[in-house]
């Protein structure tokens, strides 16, 4: 089957299944009682032919009614099957309901297909076929949780970063056909897009504070990588919703010292606004000393009285006055 062909999706519309139901057990029932009364009145009028006839006519009907019974199909909301009959695509069932198609159709799904269910016997695992399983295609919202991931940031800082993809299938046929396993590609596409992404940006913002940021400009950074995935699953016919940034942090290896580079920015900030508030308030206190004409103080009195004011603003404990009784000089 060519790649253009499974490119447009097939919608079909079957028959009711109630009216195929009807029909498929009113030929079952035909069916015993070609095979019962054919022998009874072969039996009677001493007819070998009319007991032969009776019994294929049975067995060709209840193997039709089997058959037909066979194409019923019940559909849940929000899933969705994919036919195939002989190896060629045959359509599509979206439609929630209770159906009739085909009895030769059958679903495909990559997912289950070889999938092992795994169970708890005695404290061992054992793994069961899921062979029998109905293979419909889920087109309900789903996460995808993606494990912390190490990258190194556009500084070549080694940071992890883990995120969470809500996605649904939106075109089942793209999904089943096109890919080997939709929730494996998805998956890999998402280690992809998060590692590229990462590697662009910087961890935090530099001092000029112009560009993007990992930290600074998360939701941003995640916006960019659900369009980037979006565009590598189109053909997968899986739809982006949203993807989210949950974990960003340092590597436990330079943590520690980054840790130690962030307290000393933070304490190179504070310090800087003490020292600006401390000197608009010496300042002020000047000012107003010359304005209102409280006491005249020459050069070496006001450098005497900043060194103190100062000392009193800046410094990290509680000053302790002294009282001098006498002259300054």
């Amino acid at each position: 089957m060519s790649k253009e062909k499974i490119q447009e999706e097939k919608i079909l519309h079957p028959a009711s299944g109630y009216a195929m139901m009807f029909i498929g057990i009113v030929g079952m029932l035909l069916g015993i009682a070609f095979m019962v009364l054919g022998p009874i009145f072969g039996s009677l009028s001493g007819s070998g032919f009319l007991i032969g006839v009776g019994i294929t006519l049975g067995i060709i009907v209840e193997t039709a009614a089997i058959i037909l019974l066979c194409g019923l199909k019940v559909l849940n909301p929000n899933e969705a099957y994919v036919f195939t009959v002989f190896g060629k695509y045959y359509g599509t069932l979206k439609k929630p309901g209770f159906f009739w198609v085909n009895p030769f159709c059958s679903a495909i799904n990559p997912i289950i297909k070889g999938a092992p269910i795994v169970t708890s016997n005695g404290g061992r695992n054992v793994s069961i076929s899921t062979g029998g399983r109905e293979k419909k295609v889920s087109l309900k919202a789903m996460t995808l949780d993606n494990k912390l991931q190490k990258v190194n940031d556009q500084l070549g800082n080694p940071v992890e970063i883990g995120a969470v993809v809500i996605w649904r299938v939106v075109n089942p046929t793209k999904a089943v056909i096109n890919v080997e396993n939709y929730k494996n590609y998805l998956s890999i596409q998402c280690d992809s897009i998060i590692r590229n992404t990462a590697r662009q940006y910087p961890y935090d913002t530099s001092e000029d504070g112009d560009e993007k940021s990992l930290r600074g400009s998360s939701q941003e950074i995640a916006d960019i990588m659900g369009r980037e995935l979006q565009q590598k699953v189109e053909e997968a016919g899986i739809k982006i919703q949203e993807v989210r940034i949950t974990h960003l942090a340092y590597a436990p290896e330079i943590a520690s010292a980054m840790l130690q580079r962030q307290q000393a920015a933070a304490i190179i900030d504070a310090r800087q606004k003490i020292v600006e508030g401390a000197v608009g308030m010496v300042e002020m206190a000047l000012n107003k000393l010359n304005e209102n004409d409280i006491v005249e103080l020459d050069e070496e009195r006001k450098a005497a009285m900043v060194s103190n004011l100062l000392v009193v603003l800046c410094g990290n404990k509680d000053a302790q006055p002294i009282v001098n009784s006498g002259s300054l000089y």
